[in-house]
């Protein structure tokens, strides 16, 4: 055949026409891939297989348009149709116009990704994108263990520690956190995609084998936007020289990395914790429990890790850094679990003090002190002056920036807190804990749509981020007061999570917690009490939160009457524990709904007004206003309604958007008995607060 007839053939054959359509059609299918592939979760590489598929299927679909023809009676192979009977024109316009309807879909699929993206990057993320990534940035991904011994895994995470810990303390270079780097493999595949994610230049990779007294430690560190090595060496030394390693692994990156030390830094390196191998493996064993007391918020894990602390201690007295850990694993538990009394307040404040007087450069020290002052305390100017101390000492410690945006915002410095947890988010990239603190920080300031844009950050990288969840519910509730879409919005959570508990106890909502109040703002007092039932919440119960949770919903379904002998127990109970613990306002704020339950209004407010007392609004501006909401709930059960008026007139013109707000207020029943009051009429026609740049 001779050449131009052979293209000809081609033209005939609509073979142009169909690589046109199948280029169109590919392009169609890549766009819907990329929307729908990621919604359900797919790994990288399933894209990758789709597009070499596709691409494989080019020529076989020019090959089967040349070799057969669409006919009336179906397909049929060209050889086997006579030319005068062909329909290979009329074929081909149906491929024109079938083609151009599916580039106008392709098209406006393509425009909705464009405009999508745009509008769901934030402008942290915007910044990142338009800037280089630094030559000088770096990850630490999780160290390998190849021990026979699965037991010895936390050794391999403490190693990893170390050295990110060390190279946290070079200035000079951008160090991303533990927290973000624990959400990938050891040797991820795509290395130029996690370079993206995290924003640096650089990966570490590592493996530790453990046998008896040695240790094998094999370290690379990987330009992951090249995905080529740029060093790599391997260690085989006595467990005694374990500390030796990991200095002169962080020296050799900061070498390679050319970084610039200072002598603080360079001292910082080539520093061991303790001299004593044995102690620094109890330590590590407390750092891994202290890690899972955490994220479980279990009192057994805290007191695991406690006890792994005291043993390395006594190992070696000398061990600074065990004894800031160990201060550092009380103060948690005395705010997430249970509250310290005065006397074991005093003996952690201690116990930071020691060892910041054994080393007084330990940034791990004045972040235990700190938060002494801060959760033990509430001195905040001490507390500042600690973590900003931390942070001069360890500049790349994203958690040390992040507890002083959390300061900022009990002083009520909002712009401050914000920027803070943004400086801490861009070293920490994929830990939900900063946008969901963003987001709470937002609907503090009644800015509801960029709360919720906030906490579905959160939830897009952790679906599990209790803080996520907690603040998309509340954007959904107080901004619109949409009872059926939080509903739907609960429906998404996992069932098994500490959202039917808050931490805090400063209101009704965070005695019985938000699965719970969610219906009663629905009246299905049944089902609240459902899920206080003995045996379904027993890890809140154990913890005493919730104690005061069924009295609470008796109360608010107006049968508080019936819960006689459960509220005569609990009060026995909460009454003994304010004994112990005089200033603890969550026990007061437990006992006025107790009392409420029992009739004894009187005691029921005077209680309230003692935890306002205790924490006011002009001590804590993220939580003072809850206990101050707390007094109003209680004044309108009461029946003190001009008083519980007043206050939520107070609580509308400043930022308190987590408790009150317009649109929560027209649909919570806690203020049923007084929502026919003119007054309260009032507020609801009124204006509330909106913070800054809304």
């Amino acid at each position: 055949m001779r050449i131009e007839n052979f293209f000809a053939e081609l033209k005939r054959r609509n073979v142009y026409k169909v690589a046109v359509a199948y280029a169109v059609v590919a392009w169609l299918v890549i766009q819907a891939a990329s929307i729908f592939l990621p919604a359900f979760d797919a790994p990288p590489w399933v894209m990758k297989i789709f597009i070499i598929v596709i691409i494989f299927g080019f020529p076989i679909a020019l090959a089967l348009s040349w070799a057969f023809e669409i006919t009336p009676e179906g397909i049929k192979l060209e050889s086997e149709i006579e030319p005068k009977k062909s329909t290979t024109r009329r074929t081909g316009r149906k491929i024109v116009v079938v083609t151009i309807a599916l580039a106008v879909v392709a098209a406006g699929l393509f425009v909705y990704q464009l405009v999508r993206s745009k509008s769901t990057v934030t402008p942290r993320q915007s910044e990142a994108a338009t800037k280089a990534i630094s030559e000088k940035s770096i990850a630490v991904l999780p160290f390998e263990s190849l021990s026979e011994d699965k037991a010895n895994a936390y050794f391999a995470e403490g190693i990893q520690d170390e050295i990110l810990t060390k190279l946290a303390s070079i200035a000079d270079l951008k160090v991303i956190s533990r927290t973000s780097t624990a959400k990938y493999q050891s040797k991820p595949e795509d290395l130029k995609t996690v370079s993206q994610e995290l924003g640096v230049a650089t990966v570490v990779e590592g493996t530790v084998q453990r046998a008896a007294d040695k240790v094998r430690v094999n370290v690379q560190l990987i330009d992951a936007r090249a995905d080529s090595h740029l060093w790599a060496k391997s260690y085989d030394r006595e467990i005694k020289d374990v500390f030796a390693v990991e200095s002169e692994i962080s020296q050799e990156i900061a070498d390679t990395l050319q970084a610039k030390l200072s002598p603080h830094e360079a001292n910082a390196l080539a520093s061991a914790p303790t001299q004593d191998p044995e102690a620094y493996d109890l330590f590590l064993r407390g750092e891994s429990e202290q890690r899972e007391a955490e994220a479980s918020r279990r009192p057994e894990a805290f007191d695991r890790a406690a006890d792994w602390y005291r043993q390395a201690i006594i190992r070696d007295p000398n061990f600074s850094l065990a004894m800031a850990r160990l201060a550092y694993s009380q103060m948690s538990r005395h705010w997430w679990i249970h509250s310290l009394a005065e006397k074991e307040l005093a003996e952690v404040k201690e116990t930071a003090e020691h060892a910041l007087r054994l080393a007084p450069n330990l940034a791990e020290g004045h972040i235990a002190l700190g938060f002494v002052f801060y959760w033990g305390y509430r001195q905040y100017d001490e507390a500042l002056g600690e973590f900003q101390r931390a942070v001069e000492l360890q500049p790349n410690n994203a958690r040390a920036i992040s507890f002083s945006a959390t300061v900022h915002r009990r002083r009520g410095e909002w712009e401050r807190c914000l920027s803070e947890f943004q400086r801490a988010g861009q070293l920490d990239p994929r830990d939900a804990l900063y946008p969901a603190s963003i987001s709470t920080t937002y609907l503090q300031l009644r800015r509801w749509k960029e709360a919720d844009r906030a906490a579905r950050h959160a939830l897009t990288l952790d679906t599990r981020a209790f803080g996520g969840m907690i603040s998309l519910l509340n954007s959904c509730l107080n901004g619109t007061g949409d009872i059926k879409q939080a509903r739907r919005i609960m429906s998404t959570f996992p069932t098994e999570n500490r959202i039917t508990s808050r931490v805090w106890g400063a209101d009704v909502v965070d005695l019985i917690g938000q699965r719970a109040y969610l219906s009663v703002i629905e009246r299905d007092f049944p089902a609240a009490l459902k899920i206080w039932e003995p045996g379904v919440n027993d890890a809140a119960a154990k913890s005493g939160l919730g104690i005061a949770a069924r009295p609470a919903i008796h109360v608010l379904a107006g049968d508080a009457s019936t819960t006689q002998p459960e509220s005569e127990q609990v009060r026995g109970v909460l009454e003994s524990t304010l004994r112990e613990r005089p200033n603890d306002f969550t026990t007061l704020t437990q006992l006025s709904w107790i009392y409420l339950a029992l009739g004894r209004n009187a005691e029921a407010l005077s209680a309230a007004r003692r935890a306002t007392n205790i924490l006011p609004v002009e001590k804590d501006a993220l939580i003072g206003p809850g206990v101050l909401t707390n007094l109003a709930e209680v004044e309108a059960h009461a029946g003190e309604t001009e008083e519980a008026i007043k206050i939520l007139r107070r609580l509308l013109s400043i930022p308190a958007g987590l408790e009150v707000s317009i649109a929560r207020l027209r649909i919570d029943p806690v203020w049923d008995p007084i929502r026919s009051d003119p007054g309260f009429q009032q507020l609801l026609a009124g204006k509330e607060q909106i913070g800054p740049n809304k």
